[in-house]
């Protein structure tokens, strides 16, 4: 059994469909499809089941499927441990975020990483909790998701959620708006598994959204604010020289808490905790926010 063809399997796992796992593998599709075949011979088992064209896990894929990326993510831990030994610090560091924290917070700071400091990449994800974030092979998640054992977390900032408005709006001028006013407005919303859009939904407890549009990103919607369709609910950074409002809760603002997480265990849990106390740093003086 080769540890690529474990790969292949979690990859198909997770994407649902040969193709899709091929895409993201570079490979092809029948050259895939070779290599998950290989694999139900090498452990004597059929990890797949091909219904109306589409493959889905058997029964014994399902089972195996855990042990599969335990299997990966301890194999990564070794190779990412024995290159920390052997150059005295850490090379690579991927960092997973959703994907408005990548664009507004994670790259900016990356940005300013002196030639000393690790090669990042990054990992886009909305909606995982960090444990699945990390068993898709990042070594920092960037979020909101409180961690538990054995992983390790820190806080980052407390970051707001905005009301944008275009600069003709009644509103513009006003600084803020409370969320009972909002939600007598049209509002354009995020996807659910967006953090602002789950602040949001939390904070709404005795009133509905009035016919809200839900805008794939916090991008587009600000663009259809930016064209009055209505309100935009993010945390993006401002574009389309929109306004943003702060969003009044009484004795509160709304916002979200970011935290970053690693697993304790990481043999360069130090370097992490480090980086991350410096992306803090960093995101609470671009900001002007509140470390909690």
């Amino acid at each position: 059994m080769e540890l690529r063809h474990v790969r292949y399997f979690v990859a198909t796992a997770e994407a649902g469909t040969a193709s899709g796992a091929a895409a993201r593998l570079h490979l092809t599709q029948p050259g895939l499809s070779r290599q998950l075949k290989q694999l139900d011979k090498d452990l004597g088992v059929r990890l797949f089941d091909r219904v109306g064209g589409r493959l889905e896990l058997s029964a014994t894929g399902r089972s195996l499927l855990p042990q599969a990326r335990d299997l990966l993510q301890r194999a990564d831990a070794l190779k990412i441990a024995a290159s920390f030994h052997a150059q005295g610090r850490l090379e690579r560091l991927t960092i997973g975020a959703p994907a408005v924290t990548l664009t507004d917070v994670v790259a900016p700071f990356i940005a300013t990483l002196a030639p000393d400091d690790p090669t990042t990449d990054v990992i886009e994800v909305d909606g995982s909790s960090p444990g699945e974030t990390l068993l898709r092979g990042a070594d920092l998640v960037i979020g909101t998701v409180p961690a538990s054992t054995p992983f390790h977390e820190i806080p980052l900032a407390v970051l707001p959620v905005w009301a944008y408005v275009p600069g003709g709006h009644p509103w513009a001028s006003a600084g803020g708006v409370t969320l009972h006013d909002l939600l007598d407005e049209p509002l354009i919303l995020l996807p659910p598994a967006f953090t602002a859009r789950q602040a949001l939904d939390a904070a709404v407890t005795d009133k509905p959204y009035r016919s809200p549009i839900e805008a794939a990103n916090g991008t587009v919607a600000q663009a259809l604010a930016a064209a009055g369709r209505g309100i935009a609910i993010a945390s993006d950074d401002p574009r389309f020289d929109l306004i943003p409002l702060a969003v009044n809760l009484g004795d509160r603002r709304l916002s979200i808490r970011l935290r970053a997480v690693w697993d304790s265990r990481h043999p360069a849990a130090a370097t992490l905790a480090d980086f991350a106390s410096r992306l803090g740093r960093f995101i609470r003086a671009r900001y002007d926010a509140p470390e909690s």
